[in-house]
């Protein structure tokens, strides 16, 4: 949950912290006083778009840190753990706003882009603010809340594992059959291809050694010139190295009977003298058998030659020729099996149709149970929400011809405001105010679904009051036992129900203007309550009103 919340210098706010705790909180205040400065605040930490004129004025950069206990967010705690940002259970998500350059995302002190924020964001709180409920009339919206509410996601999960599997076998099929109409062609340009490589696979397999034969043959008359200085040099000549060592090893030898220490250099010129020996040898046997072959020469050139011209023709090296010719070759095997592999193809297709029928008849099963629950509890909610009379339901209707990712049902939220009306649509029948109210009984009616620990409602209470005001309390005060609420309200009825009561304020002193929030002990919070009752005048029988509010049980 949200346990900490620092703002500077944003808007109007000069510096602000908070401190949140369970259960809910209520915020209120004069209108424009900077309510809405908390939520854009926190927004901005969980990934919300950014603009520098956020930055109060006079100030170069502005900087909101939101801090969140994991305690009961396991999903958040296994996100840090994979993106490797965790630290020891905690989660501080930071956000800089500069004047000049973009703004900067922080999680656990490392930077992360605004994308990081968001998908984190995403699992520590839901914000649902004024115009929230519009995304009720999306049929997606309704069918992940149906789900939600039935606890249907593995399933609808194993539906859309089913679905893949059948469109990838589909997509397979397709591209097969497209295949196999222009098979005859195919195979031709195949059987050419791997006719005009395969005489020169062995080349190719052999590069380094036909161009070694290459080099020696085009440098032949250097090579066996040179060498043969060499040979002269070493073992030929009137005074050669070979010989000439030989000599001086038999003297040293002589010397070491005289002196021993001298020994062990002798026995190294001699060793030096048979290696130059057998250097001599060596290289003289490679200049003998060493031939001037034009011909050769041609022939490996042009094979070179042949090898090179085919592979730019393919646009590769020559050294991939090989991997080519394979691929040619693996190519022409399915093609030749191309009616064997359709067949093959239809069949997984086949079981893949039996397979996701399965799973999205038991998920429409499901479903249909769910939506009747979902459509009692949401009914009963709507009762105390001043809609007496009002039925929601969810159709829920299905058709296995119909394939598709979430599954073979349509679902769709149906709403009858007043007493002897058929339900229809959500998005043809319900006000704005209505929609209002509709969405908050979804709200607490699903409450347990999610597992995202904090919710913020700001002004989803507007457009209603009296009594009903007052039960709209209530529910959120439900709502907070269950999870963390915030709530930003104009009502006393619904102020009053809180756990926790913070008021903002807004002061303007030489012509600069400051929004301070504080929390508020109880005598405050009846000051308040009569604030909002009462407006400017307050009176005796206003603050009666608004102990007599505070002091109710909680409901």
């Amino acid at each position: 949950m949200l346990t900490h919340l620092t703002i500077r210098d944003l808007v109007i706010v000069h510096e602000l912290a908070l401190d949140f705790h369970r259960g809910m909180t209520a915020l209120t205040g004069e209108t424009g006083a900077g309510k809405s400065i908390m939520i854009d605040g926190l927004g901005l930490t969980l990934g919300d778009k950014a603009s520098t004129g956020m930055i109060r004025q006079g100030r170069e950069r502005a900087e909101v840190i939101s801090e969140f206990d994991l305690a009961d967010c396991p999903r958040a705690t296994a996100w840090l753990e994979a993106h490797d940002l965790d630290d020891e259970g905690q989660c501080l998500l930071r956000r800089v706003l500069v004047r000049e350059g973009r703004s900067r995302a922080y999680i656990n002190g490392s930077p992360v882009p605004q994308s990081a924020l968001r998908e984190l964001g995403a699992l520590l709180l839901d914000i649902h603010g004024q115009h929230a409920h519009q995304s009720l009339l999306k049929p997606m919206a309704q069918r992940q809340l149906l789900d939600a509410f039935g606890g249907l996601e593995r399933l609808a999960a194993q539906v859309n594992d089913d679905y893949q599997a059948l469109k990838n076998a589909r997509q397979a099929l397709s591209e097969l059959e497209q295949a196999a109409r222009d098979r005859g062609n195919r195979l031709d340009y195949l059987a050419f291809q791997i006719a005009e490589i395969e005489p020169l696979l062995a080349s190719a397999q052999q590069l380094d050694a036909i161009e070694a034969e290459h080099a020696r043959l085009a440098h032949a008359d250097r090579l066996q010139n040179e060498i043969g200085d060499i040979v002269t040099q070493l073992v030929e000549g009137e005074s050669d190295l070979g010989s000439h060592t030989a000599r001086l090893a038999r003297q040293l030898g002589e010397l070491a009977g005289l002196d021993s220490s001298l020994q062990e250099t002798a026995e190294l010129l001699d060793s030096a003298a048979i290696q130059l020996d057998e250097a001599g040898q060596a290289l003289r046997s490679y200049r003998d058998g060493l031939e001037i072959d034009p011909y050769r020469l041609q022939q490996v050139d042009e094979e070179l030659g042949r090898l090179h011209d085919l592979a730019r023709k393919h646009r590769i090296e020559v050294d991939e020729l090989p991997a080519l010719f394979e691929r040619f070759q693996d190519e022409l095997q399915t093609l030749s099996a191309v009616e064997q592999n359709i067949e093959n193809l239809q069949q997984r297709i086949a079981d893949c149709e039996k397979a996701y029928a399965a799973s999205a008849g038991r998920l429409s099963r499901s479903r249909r149970k769910a939506a009747g629950a979902l459509s009692k509890t949401v009914t009963a909610s709507m009762q105390e929400l001043g809609m007496s009379g009002g039925v929601f339901r969810v159709e829920c209707s299905s058709d296995a011809t119909q394939t598709a990712a979430h599954g073979i049902d349509r679902i769709e939220f149906q709403v009858a405001a007043n007493p002897g009306q058929q339900p229809a649509a959500l998005s043809n029948t319900a006000s704005g105010g209505e929609l209002s109210r509709i969405s908050l009984a979804i709200q607490v009616a699903t409450a347990d679904c999610s597992d995202i620990p904090s919710m913020i409602f700001d002004e989803v209470d507007v457009g209603i009051g009296g009594a009903v005001a007052e039960i709209v309390g209530r529910l959120l005060q439900r709502l907070g036992e269950k999870r963390q609420v915030l709530c930003v309200t104009h009502l006393a009825q619904v102020a009053a129900q809180a756990h926790q009561h913070y008021q903002v304020q807004k002061h303007t002193r030489n012509d600069v203007t400051e929004t301070a929030i504080q929390p508020l002990d109880r005598a405050q919070r009846v000051e308040e309550l009569a604030r909002m009752l009462g407006g400017v005048e307050i009176t005796p029988q206003t603050r009666a009103h608004a102990e007599e509010m505070l002091s109710q049980p909680a409901g």
